[in-house]
């Protein structure tokens, strides 16, 4: 989805760049031979049409993966990159024919898409900037922790007395990028772990390829989890870990699966302890399975995000902003969101990528009151746990500044307020982040059972949850104290992740 997306989760000031996909630059593919096999159906003309990204799976392995290489190329497609270690491509081609052609070969397992045509303006809510900070409080507070009443409603304020974070913990930001330059970033961004992934879905390391453009979203996000304690502004939940910088947003906007893919790859390569991925992977709010075009996209960010569990990843992602129940799903209006969107119905089968990937942390948000914020998302089995998103139209919170909304980092050395589970989900990273930095031996498994059992309970409200009284975000708590729809196992508990031996 686009990012800030999750209102869909977006949240950040600014126009962006509009561009038609037919007018993209085709990266360097890999050399193919030129006497390579042609499948039956590309003897045809081809039918020229946008330039377009196709996910390709096939067979994890070397001579598998070079053999569908040279059939792309024979259809006149060109390969942008080869995720060999689980048997994904990412292709380009502007024949409209190309995946039902490439479907015929026995070497490749699914073709789709991952795009319609063209790239639509980003769409995003205004984030409130507040002015610049003062000295630091004599108590050794930062500057506008005061206004941080979502730290002090997980107990991160308490959870520092005891540990900061371990630098042995790295979390990835899978986001519009994070400023490296940003006073109470600069300390825990590392530069040697961070890329870009949308060059096509190639890794691209140079430092300014990593850097925000057009979204305020990931510094936002990056701020939540570990700005620094320094005494220059706010400070994170786990504000001694390092931080990656995994850029999965382009310049419109989107999180299209070819940047989902490389960035899930890279986390698990370099062996991040966790991820935040507050988005969803576009253009399809949900991928179904009837779809090959959908059906393909699933398989491959499945099998990137299964890579990075492999390789000791615990991915934590935004349930969504449109209130929608992820167990009981029915309609789909908002898709594909990068050309015209066309209502269309839907069911357990069509999945939210990466929010409904085996082995990954939904995040639902709550307001300042500690209840549901409006407009996330939520379903019983569906969300793991809750955090503070804010909530700024219902739950109003007792801070000097009484804003309902997150307040974290921004480019330029700024700061302001967003809402939205995509500030819930880094929350929750944050507090993964301490659970890893007190226990350095778990494993993902291990790290998500600490978290869901020590999150603090909390039921599903004993009259209909319809905030406003208009209808306008009614929804249907199921489940019980333990687990239920709207909080999953609980909301949050950083106290509790570096304390566990009181508790």
């Amino acid at each position: 989805m686009r990012v800030p997306r999750i209102r869909r989760i977006r949240f950040a000031t600014g126009g962006l760049a509009l561009a038609t996909a037919g007018a993209l630059a085709l990266p360097a593919g890999t050399a193919v031979a030129a006497t390579a096999p042609v499948p039956p159906a590309a003897t045809a003309a081809a039918a020229t049409g946008p330039l377009v990204s196709y996910v390709v799976n096939t067979k994890a392995n070397h001579g598998q993966v070079k053999k569908a290489e040279r059939e792309i190329t024979a259809l006149g497609g060109t390969v942008v990159y080869s995720y060999e270690q689980i048997g994904v491509i990412i292709a380009r081609s502007a024949d409209t024919r190309f995946a039902a052609e490439l479907r015929q070969s026995k070497t490749v397992d699914s073709v789709g898409a991952s795009r319609t045509k063209g790239i639509v303006q980003n769409d995003l809510e205004t984030a409130t900037e507040v002015a610049a900070p003062a000295a630091a409080p004599a108590d050794g507070t930062e500057p506008l922790e005061a206004n941080q009443w979502d730290l002090r409603q997980i107990g991160a304020d308490q959870a520092h007395r005891t540990t900061l974070g371990s630098r042995n913990v790295v979390v990835g930001v899978l986001d519009s990028g994070i400023d490296a330059t940003h006073e109470d970033l600069a300390p825990n961004v590392d530069p040697a772990l961070s890329v870009s992934c949308i060059d096509g879905g190639k890794p691209d390391t140079d430092w300014k390829a990593w850097q925000p453009t057009t979204s305020e979203h990931g510094t936002h996000v990056a701020g939540t989890i570990a700005a620094a304690k320094n005494g220059k502004g706010v400070v994170g939940i786990a504000p001694n870990v390092r931080l990656a910088a995994v850029k999965v947003v382009d310049d419109g906007g989107f999180i299209y699966p070819e940047y989902a893919i490389c960035g899930f790859v890279w986390a698990g390569q370099h062996h991040f302890q966790v991820t935040n991925n507050s988005y969803y992977v576009d253009p399809w709010m949900f991928n179904c399975k009837a779809d090959p075009d959908q059906a393909a996209i699933s398989e491959g960010v499945r099998r990137a995000v299964a890579f990075s569990q492999r390789n000791g990843v615990l991915s934590v992602a935004a349930a969504g902003n449109a209130n929608i129940d992820l167990a009981h799903k029915t309609t789909d209006a908002s898709s594909p969101d990068d050309t015209t969107p066309a209502s269309r119905p839907i069911d357990g089968s069509c999945l939210s990528l990466p929010v409904e990937l085996p082995g990954v942390v939904v995040a639902a948000a709550t307001g300042s009151n500690g209840d549901k914020s409006y407009y996330s998302s939520y379903g019983l089995n569906k969300v793991t746990v809750a955090a503070p998103g804010g909530d700024a139209r219902y739950q109003t919170p007792d801070t000097p500044d009484k804003n309902g909304r997150i307040l974290s980092t921004v480019p330029g050395n700024k700061y302001a307020y967003m809402q939205g589970t995509s500030m819930a989900s880094p929350h929750v990273a944050g507090v993964l982040a301490l659970l890893a930095s007190s226990h350095p031996w778990a494993g993902p498994d291990e790290l998500r059972h600490l978290l869901t059992s020590q999150a603090d309970e909390h039921a599903c409200p004993t009259s209909v949850y319809d905030p406003g009284g208009t209808g306008s975000y009614k929804a249907t708590c199921e489940g019980g104290l333990q687990n239920n729809g709207f909080y999953g196992a609980g909301v949050v508990n950083a106290a509790k992740a570096v304390d566990w031996w009181r508790w």
